[in-house]
Protein backbone atom coordinates (compact mmCIF):
# COMPACT_ATOMS: atom_id res chain seq x y z
CA UNK A 1 0.00 0.00 0.00
CA UNK A 2 1.64 3.50 -0.81
CA UNK A 3 2.15 5.68 2.25
CA UNK A 4 -0.02 8.41 0.39
CA UNK A 5 -2.65 8.33 -2.35
CA UNK A 6 -2.33 10.91 -4.89
CA UNK A 7 -5.18 11.93 -7.40
CA UNK A 8 -4.91 14.14 -9.73
CA UNK A 9 -8.85 15.30 -10.83
CA UNK A 10 -10.06 17.05 -14.01
CA UNK A 11 -11.12 20.34 -11.84
CA UNK A 12 -13.25 21.49 -15.03
CA UNK A 13 -15.03 18.33 -15.99
CA UNK A 14 -18.27 17.93 -15.35
CA UNK A 15 -21.48 20.36 -15.95
CA UNK A 16 -20.37 22.82 -12.84
CA UNK A 17 -16.70 21.99 -12.71
CA UNK A 18 -14.65 23.54 -9.73
CA UNK A 19 -18.02 24.29 -7.79
CA UNK A 20 -18.84 20.51 -7.20
CA UNK A 21 -14.85 19.02 -7.63
CA UNK A 22 -13.77 21.13 -5.01
CA UNK A 23 -15.98 20.29 -2.06
CA UNK A 24 -15.86 17.10 -3.33
CA UNK A 25 -12.39 16.64 -2.89
CA UNK A 26 -12.95 17.75 0.94
CA UNK A 27 -14.99 15.98 2.22
CA UNK A 28 -13.40 12.66 0.54
CA UNK A 29 -9.84 14.13 1.95
CA UNK A 30 -11.84 13.89 5.36
CA UNK A 31 -12.85 10.25 4.79
CA UNK A 32 -8.98 9.91 3.45
CA UNK A 33 -6.27 11.86 5.22
CA UNK A 34 -3.39 10.17 3.61
CA UNK A 35 -4.54 11.76 0.23
CA UNK A 36 -2.88 14.48 -2.27
CA UNK A 37 -4.69 16.51 -4.73
CA UNK A 38 -3.38 17.45 -8.27
CA UNK A 39 -5.97 20.04 -9.11
CA UNK A 40 -5.99 20.45 -12.52
CA UNK A 41 -7.79 23.82 -14.66
CA UNK A 42 -8.24 27.37 -14.69
CA UNK A 43 -6.29 28.14 -11.28
CA UNK A 44 -9.06 31.85 -11.42
CA UNK A 45 -11.90 29.07 -11.06
CA UNK A 46 -10.35 26.84 -8.96
CA UNK A 47 -8.24 29.18 -6.28
CA UNK A 48 -11.46 31.11 -5.13
CA UNK A 49 -13.35 27.20 -3.90
CA UNK A 50 -9.83 26.13 -2.70
CA UNK A 51 -9.63 28.76 -0.05
CA UNK A 52 -12.71 27.90 1.25
CA UNK A 53 -11.13 24.22 2.58
CA UNK A 54 -7.95 25.13 4.18
CA UNK A 55 -6.95 21.62 4.91
CA UNK A 56 -8.18 20.59 1.35
CA UNK A 57 -5.39 23.62 -0.05
CA UNK A 58 -3.09 22.29 2.38
CA UNK A 59 -2.98 18.92 0.73
CA UNK A 60 -3.30 20.43 -3.05
CA UNK A 61 -1.69 21.49 -5.88
CA UNK A 62 -2.72 23.32 -8.93
CA UNK A 63 -1.93 22.35 -12.49
CA UNK A 64 -3.05 25.55 -14.43
CA UNK A 65 -4.89 25.27 -17.72
CA UNK A 66 -7.50 27.28 -19.36
CA UNK A 67 -8.72 24.14 -21.95
CA UNK A 68 -11.13 22.33 -21.26
CA UNK A 69 -13.71 19.45 -22.97
CA UNK A 70 -16.70 20.47 -23.72
CA UNK A 71 -19.57 18.05 -22.41
CA UNK A 72 -20.60 18.14 -26.60
CA UNK A 73 -17.11 17.71 -27.67
CA UNK A 74 -17.22 14.49 -29.64
CA UNK A 75 -14.02 11.94 -28.65
CA UNK A 76 -12.05 12.67 -32.27
CA UNK A 77 -13.30 16.56 -31.48
CA UNK A 78 -11.60 15.99 -28.04
CA UNK A 79 -8.08 14.87 -28.90
CA UNK A 80 -7.77 16.93 -31.42
CA UNK A 81 -8.38 19.96 -29.12
CA UNK A 82 -7.23 19.11 -25.89
CA UNK A 83 -4.21 16.44 -26.43
CA UNK A 84 -1.67 17.61 -24.05
CA UNK A 85 -3.27 21.05 -23.06
CA UNK A 86 -6.48 20.05 -21.49
CA UNK A 87 -7.68 19.28 -18.01
CA UNK A 88 -8.84 15.87 -18.71
CA UNK A 89 -5.71 15.27 -20.55
CA UNK A 90 -2.90 16.63 -17.97
CA UNK A 91 -4.77 14.55 -14.77
CA UNK A 92 -4.56 11.89 -17.44
CA UNK A 93 -0.85 12.19 -17.86
CA UNK A 94 -0.44 12.54 -14.35
CA UNK A 95 -0.93 9.07 -14.15
CA UNK A 96 0.90 8.12 -17.17
CA UNK A 97 4.13 10.39 -15.61
CA UNK A 98 3.84 8.61 -11.99
CA UNK A 99 2.77 11.89 -10.41
CA UNK A 100 -0.74 10.33 -9.43
CA UNK A 101 -1.99 6.85 -8.30
CA UNK A 102 -5.41 7.49 -10.06
CA UNK A 103 -7.40 10.35 -12.61
CA UNK A 104 -10.96 11.23 -11.82
CA UNK A 105 -12.70 13.29 -14.18
CA UNK A 106 -16.69 14.14 -14.21
CA UNK A 107 -16.31 15.46 -17.84
CA UNK A 108 -17.42 13.98 -21.60
CA UNK A 109 -17.14 9.95 -21.38
CA UNK A 110 -16.22 8.79 -24.62
CA UNK A 111 -13.46 11.93 -24.47
CA UNK A 112 -12.23 10.54 -21.54
CA UNK A 113 -12.49 6.94 -22.57
CA UNK A 114 -10.28 8.12 -25.84
CA UNK A 115 -7.97 10.25 -24.16
CA UNK A 116 -7.02 7.55 -21.46
CA UNK A 117 -6.65 4.73 -24.12
CA UNK A 118 -4.81 6.44 -26.54
CA UNK A 119 -2.43 8.08 -23.71
CA UNK A 120 -2.29 4.69 -21.17
CA UNK A 121 -3.10 2.13 -23.74
CA UNK A 122 -4.38 -1.19 -22.47
CA UNK A 123 -3.44 -4.22 -20.65
CA UNK A 124 -2.50 -7.06 -23.07
CA UNK A 125 -4.99 -9.08 -23.90
CA UNK A 126 -7.62 -6.18 -23.53
CA UNK A 127 -8.56 -4.82 -27.30
CA UNK A 128 -11.42 -2.06 -25.51
CA UNK A 129 -11.33 -0.69 -22.01
CA UNK A 130 -14.89 -1.06 -20.17
CA UNK A 131 -16.50 0.99 -17.47
CA UNK A 132 -17.24 -0.75 -14.34
CA UNK A 133 -19.08 -0.20 -11.54
CA UNK A 134 -20.66 -1.56 -8.17
CA UNK A 135 -24.31 -2.22 -8.23
CA UNK A 136 -26.19 -2.17 -4.71
CA UNK A 137 -27.96 -5.41 -4.64
CA UNK A 138 -30.79 -7.55 -2.74
CA UNK A 139 -27.82 -9.52 -2.01
CA UNK A 140 -25.05 -7.07 -0.82
CA UNK A 141 -23.22 -5.41 -4.26
CA UNK A 142 -22.17 -6.47 -8.07
CA UNK A 143 -19.31 -5.62 -9.96
CA UNK A 144 -21.77 -4.18 -13.67
CA UNK A 145 -19.53 -3.94 -17.04
CA UNK A 146 -20.00 -1.98 -19.27
CA UNK A 147 -21.75 0.93 -18.32
CA UNK A 148 -20.86 2.91 -22.01
CA UNK A 149 -17.14 3.00 -22.54
CA UNK A 150 -17.74 1.65 -26.23
CA UNK A 151 -21.20 0.65 -28.20
CA UNK A 152 -21.68 -2.67 -29.26
CA UNK A 153 -18.94 -5.75 -29.07
CA UNK A 154 -18.31 -9.10 -30.26
CA UNK A 155 -17.95 -12.31 -28.41
CA UNK A 156 -14.11 -12.05 -27.37
CA UNK A 157 -14.91 -8.20 -25.58
CA UNK A 158 -18.36 -10.13 -23.51
CA UNK A 159 -15.28 -12.51 -22.58
CA UNK A 160 -12.39 -10.10 -21.72
CA UNK A 161 -15.39 -8.10 -19.87
CA UNK A 162 -16.11 -11.12 -17.81
CA UNK A 163 -12.50 -11.69 -17.06
CA UNK A 164 -12.03 -8.48 -16.20
CA UNK A 165 -15.19 -8.04 -14.02
CA UNK A 166 -14.49 -11.22 -12.04
CA UNK A 167 -10.84 -10.25 -11.62
CA UNK A 168 -12.48 -6.81 -9.95
CA UNK A 169 -15.32 -8.90 -8.35
CA UNK A 170 -12.67 -11.15 -6.63
CA UNK A 171 -10.49 -8.71 -4.89
CA UNK A 172 -13.38 -6.21 -3.64
CA UNK A 173 -15.94 -9.16 -2.90
CA UNK A 174 -12.93 -11.62 -1.11
CA UNK A 175 -14.07 -14.18 -3.27
CA UNK A 176 -11.84 -16.54 -5.32
CA UNK A 177 -14.36 -17.62 -7.84
CA UNK A 178 -16.77 -14.81 -8.30
CA UNK A 179 -20.10 -16.06 -10.58
CA UNK A 180 -20.68 -14.25 -13.41
CA UNK A 181 -23.99 -13.83 -15.98
CA UNK A 182 -24.17 -12.25 -19.25
CA UNK A 183 -27.28 -9.39 -19.45
CA UNK A 184 -29.56 -10.99 -21.86
CA UNK A 185 -33.63 -10.41 -22.89
CA UNK A 186 -33.85 -13.93 -21.48
CA UNK A 187 -32.20 -16.96 -19.81
CA UNK A 188 -33.06 -19.36 -22.11
CA UNK A 189 -29.81 -19.91 -24.45
CA UNK A 190 -31.46 -19.63 -27.61
CA UNK A 191 -32.14 -15.72 -26.49
CA UNK A 192 -30.32 -12.70 -27.67
CA UNK A 193 -27.90 -11.51 -30.26
CA UNK A 194 -25.25 -13.62 -31.76
CA UNK A 195 -22.31 -12.54 -30.44
CA UNK A 196 -24.02 -13.13 -26.50
CA UNK A 197 -24.83 -16.97 -27.69
CA UNK A 198 -20.80 -16.98 -28.28
CA UNK A 199 -19.30 -15.66 -25.86
CA UNK A 200 -22.03 -17.67 -23.81
CA UNK A 201 -20.90 -20.95 -25.71
CA UNK A 202 -16.77 -19.81 -25.03
CA UNK A 203 -17.23 -19.21 -20.89
CA UNK A 204 -19.14 -22.71 -20.57
CA UNK A 205 -16.84 -24.04 -22.94
CA UNK A 206 -13.79 -23.23 -21.08
CA UNK A 207 -15.07 -23.62 -17.42
CA UNK A 208 -12.24 -20.76 -16.81
CA UNK A 209 -10.33 -20.89 -13.14
CA UNK A 210 -11.04 -17.05 -12.33
CA UNK A 211 -14.97 -17.34 -12.86
CA UNK A 212 -17.83 -19.40 -12.26
CA UNK A 213 -20.38 -18.90 -14.99
CA UNK A 214 -23.66 -18.66 -14.68
CA UNK A 215 -25.39 -18.17 -17.78
CA UNK A 216 -27.78 -15.36 -19.15
CA UNK A 217 -29.67 -12.39 -16.46
CA UNK A 218 -32.36 -10.97 -16.90
CA UNK A 219 -32.89 -6.84 -16.33
CA UNK A 220 -34.03 -7.87 -13.20
CA UNK A 221 -31.94 -10.08 -11.89
CA UNK A 222 -29.15 -7.62 -11.44
CA UNK A 223 -31.01 -5.74 -8.45
CA UNK A 224 -32.27 -9.26 -7.30
CA UNK A 225 -27.89 -10.11 -6.93
CA UNK A 226 -27.95 -12.91 -9.14
CA UNK A 227 -24.09 -12.61 -9.65
CA UNK A 228 -21.27 -11.14 -8.50
CA UNK A 229 -20.50 -10.03 -11.75
CA UNK A 230 -23.04 -8.66 -14.61
CA UNK A 231 -21.62 -8.11 -18.02
CA UNK A 232 -22.87 -6.31 -20.97
CA UNK A 233 -21.85 -4.05 -23.95
CA UNK A 234 -22.40 -0.51 -23.22
CA UNK A 235 -25.78 0.38 -24.54
CA UNK A 236 -27.49 -1.39 -22.94
CA UNK A 237 -25.10 -1.12 -19.79
CA UNK A 238 -25.53 2.48 -19.80
CA UNK A 239 -29.56 2.11 -20.58
CA UNK A 240 -29.67 0.07 -17.36
CA UNK A 241 -28.03 2.34 -15.43
CA UNK A 242 -29.98 5.30 -16.12
CA UNK A 243 -33.30 3.91 -16.03
CA UNK A 244 -32.31 2.18 -12.52
CA UNK A 245 -31.05 5.38 -11.40
CA UNK A 246 -34.40 7.09 -12.35
CA UNK A 247 -36.43 4.48 -10.58
CA UNK A 248 -34.67 5.21 -7.61
CA UNK A 249 -35.35 8.80 -7.90
CA UNK A 250 -39.22 8.44 -8.98
CA UNK A 251 -39.04 5.63 -6.00
CA UNK A 252 -38.16 8.31 -3.44
CA UNK A 253 -40.10 11.40 -5.03
CA UNK A 254 -43.24 8.89 -4.78
CA UNK A 255 -42.67 7.65 -1.09
CA UNK A 256 -41.96 11.46 -0.28
CA UNK A 257 -45.30 12.38 -1.90
CA UNK A 258 -47.58 9.68 0.15
CA UNK A 259 -45.68 10.25 3.62
CA UNK A 260 -47.01 14.03 3.15
CA UNK A 261 -50.53 13.04 1.99
CA UNK A 262 -52.59 12.43 5.09
CA UNK A 263 -51.35 12.99 9.49
CA UNK A 264 -51.60 9.01 9.45
CA UNK A 265 -49.47 8.85 6.81
CA UNK A 266 -47.27 11.42 8.45
CA UNK A 267 -47.80 9.55 12.21
CA UNK A 268 -46.54 6.66 10.43
CA UNK A 269 -43.34 7.95 8.97
CA UNK A 270 -42.30 9.36 12.45
CA UNK A 271 -42.24 6.11 13.79
CA UNK A 272 -40.37 3.81 10.74
CA UNK A 273 -38.34 7.18 10.10
CA UNK A 274 -34.98 5.05 10.46
CA UNK A 275 -35.79 2.90 8.14
CA UNK A 276 -37.55 5.39 5.70
CA UNK A 277 -33.22 6.82 6.04
CA UNK A 278 -31.82 3.22 5.07
CA UNK A 279 -33.89 2.94 2.28
CA UNK A 280 -33.14 6.30 0.88
CA UNK A 281 -28.78 5.64 1.35
CA UNK A 282 -29.77 2.31 -0.55
CA UNK A 283 -31.16 3.77 -3.23
CA UNK A 284 -29.10 7.42 -3.44
CA UNK A 285 -27.29 7.21 -6.89
CA UNK A 286 -25.04 9.56 -5.48
CA UNK A 287 -23.05 6.53 -3.17
CA UNK A 288 -22.63 4.56 -6.65
CA UNK A 289 -21.10 7.39 -8.61
CA UNK A 290 -17.59 6.13 -9.44
CA UNK A 291 -17.05 4.15 -12.92
CA UNK A 292 -13.45 2.77 -13.39
CA UNK A 293 -12.10 2.46 -16.78
CA UNK A 294 -10.93 -1.58 -16.70
CA UNK A 295 -8.46 -2.79 -18.96
CA UNK A 296 -6.24 0.24 -19.08
CA UNK A 297 -2.15 0.40 -18.02
CA UNK A 298 -3.79 3.09 -15.29
CA UNK A 299 -6.14 4.12 -13.25
CA UNK A 300 -8.52 6.08 -14.40
CA UNK A 301 -12.75 6.56 -12.98
CA UNK A 302 -15.07 8.37 -14.23
CA UNK A 303 -17.69 10.26 -12.43
CA UNK A 304 -21.60 11.37 -13.17
CA UNK A 305 -21.41 14.75 -14.89
CA UNK A 306 -24.19 16.05 -12.99
CA UNK A 307 -23.57 14.93 -9.47
CA UNK A 308 -23.28 17.05 -6.58
CA UNK A 309 -20.37 17.46 -4.35
CA UNK A 310 -21.03 14.30 -2.06
CA UNK A 311 -21.60 12.24 -5.41
CA UNK A 312 -18.44 13.18 -6.30
CA UNK A 313 -16.69 12.40 -3.20
CA UNK A 314 -17.97 8.96 -3.70
CA UNK A 315 -16.34 8.93 -7.07
CA UNK A 316 -12.82 9.88 -5.18
CA UNK A 317 -13.36 7.31 -2.29
CA UNK A 318 -13.71 4.65 -5.83
CA UNK A 319 -10.11 5.72 -6.82
CA UNK A 320 -8.74 5.85 -3.47
CA UNK A 321 -10.10 2.25 -2.86
CA UNK A 322 -8.61 1.38 -6.41
CA UNK A 323 -5.03 2.84 -5.66
CA UNK A 324 -4.83 1.90 -1.66
CA UNK A 325 -5.14 -1.21 -2.23
CA UNK A 326 -3.59 -1.60 -5.51
CA UNK A 327 -6.25 -3.27 -7.16
CA UNK A 328 -5.02 -2.66 -11.12
CA UNK A 329 -1.40 -4.69 -10.04
CA UNK A 330 -4.20 -7.65 -8.89
CA UNK A 331 -6.03 -7.30 -11.69
CA UNK A 332 -3.06 -7.22 -13.98
CA UNK A 333 -1.79 -10.45 -12.70
CA UNK A 334 -5.19 -12.03 -12.72
CA UNK A 335 -5.46 -11.11 -16.25
CA UNK A 336 -1.97 -12.22 -17.72
CA UNK A 337 -0.80 -14.99 -15.86
CA UNK A 338 0.99 -18.19 -17.13
CA UNK A 339 -2.03 -19.77 -18.53
CA UNK A 340 -4.64 -16.81 -18.03
CA UNK A 341 -8.24 -16.42 -19.26
CA UNK A 342 -7.15 -14.44 -22.68
CA UNK A 343 -4.24 -16.07 -23.59
CA UNK A 344 -6.84 -18.74 -25.39
CA UNK A 345 -9.28 -15.75 -26.76
CA UNK A 346 -8.85 -14.81 -29.91
CA UNK A 347 -8.75 -10.76 -30.14
CA UNK A 348 -11.18 -8.99 -32.40
CA UNK A 349 -9.79 -7.20 -35.22
CA UNK A 350 -8.63 -3.60 -34.02
CA UNK A 351 -11.65 -0.60 -34.59
CA UNK A 352 -10.97 1.73 -37.16
CA UNK A 353 -11.94 5.55 -37.07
Amino acid sequence: MPSKVRIALDAMGGDVGPAVVIPGAAISLGRHRDTEFLLVGDRARIEPELDKHPKLKAASRIVHTDVAVSMEDKPSQALRRGRKTSSMWLAIDAVKKGEADVAISAGNTGALMAMARFHLRTLPGIDRPAISAIWPTLRGESVVLDLGATLGGDAHHLVSMAVMGAAKASVLFNKTRPTVGLLNIGAEEIKGHEEIREASEILRARNLPELDYIGFVEGDGIGKGLADVIVTEGFSGNIALKAAEGTARQMAELLRNEMQRSWTSKLGYLFARSAFQALRNKMDPNKSNGGVLLGLNGVVVKSHGGTNAEGFAYAIDVGYEMAHYDLLNKINQMLNREGGALKSVQPAPEDVS
